[in-house]
């Protein structure tokens, strides 16, 4: 019975933990009962739960980029005609309301092409292509997230703009990793006394605790990741931490 509860929790061991989280939370104490409560059997053994807690966060800052660009037959012409559009993206931004200190110019970038005949390798053309971008910072998230809805507009005023995805994080992350890996472990614990008290046993101190990996997603999400995944795509986010906690049993 003992080599059946070794094979078992080994098992489990090399299942990713938020995987194997939430199958607890799905599956409820039951199926656990079954498993862990067969290895009970004096005061010198220890059992181990996995808990999970998540939250709901709120991004607090986004990063965001588009990228101007301008083609011509010299390098020369390729940056005279990139500047003029540079101008109108840099005008527009502000007068959607984006400040002085929340952007910034990236340096020019220019690139050749040319294109040879592929039989005698003879220079048909050249073209250059001048790039800058426009980097934008803010503390205003639902200020960027509307004015990246609008930009598209200066397209179809003829201004050649490469649009980037803003990138919503949120700061204050390290704070709430200490509070949720808490909320974890209490949650290990609810479950290990569940779990014991089928056997008539009771639960004692942590003997050993493994800190399982992040999970920042979307809300609602089922993506998970053994390395912790960190979506930025979404201003709300749903943050969860996972505990595998071992007590000793008493």
């Amino acid at each position: 019975m003992q080599n059946w509860v070794l094979s078992s929790w080994m098992f489990l061991k090399r299942t990713p933990s938020l995987v194997f989280a939430m199958a607890v939370l799905g599956l409820g104490l039951t199926t656990a009962s079954g498993v862990m409560v067969r290895g009970i059997r004096n005061a010198n053994d220890t059992i181990t739960v996995t808990g999970a807690s998540t939250e709901r966060i709120t991004s607090d800052y986004v990063d965001w980029s588009v990228k101007v660009s301008q083609s011509g037959a010299s390098q020369q012409a390729s940056y005279q005609g990139l500047q003029p559009a540079v101008e109108q993206t840099v005008a527009f931004l502000k007068a959607q309301g984006i400040e002085a200190d929340e952007m910034e110019l990236d340096s020019v970038k220019s690139e050749k092409q040319e294109v040879r005949d592929p039989r005698t390798g003879e220079l048909r053309s050249t073209t250059w292509t001048s790039t800058q971008a426009v980097l934008i910072g803010s503390w205003n998230v639902a200020k960027i997230y509307k004015i990246s809805g609008q930009i598209g507009q200066l397209i179809g005023k003829g201004v050649p703009l490469t649009i980037n995805e803003p990138a919503y994080t949120y700061t204050k992350l390290a704070e709430k990793r200490v509070d949720m890996l808490a909320k974890a472990t209490k949650d290990a614990r609810a479950r290990a006394r569940a779990i014991a008290s089928e056997a008539g046993a009771g639960i004692g101190a942590i003997t050993n605790a493994d800190t399982g990996s992040f999970q920042i997603t979307s809300p609602n999400s089922t993506e998970t990741s053994d390395s912790g995944s960190y979506d930025t795509r979404t201003i709300e986010k749903d943050i969860t931490a996972v505990m595998a906690v071992t007590f000793r049993v008493e």
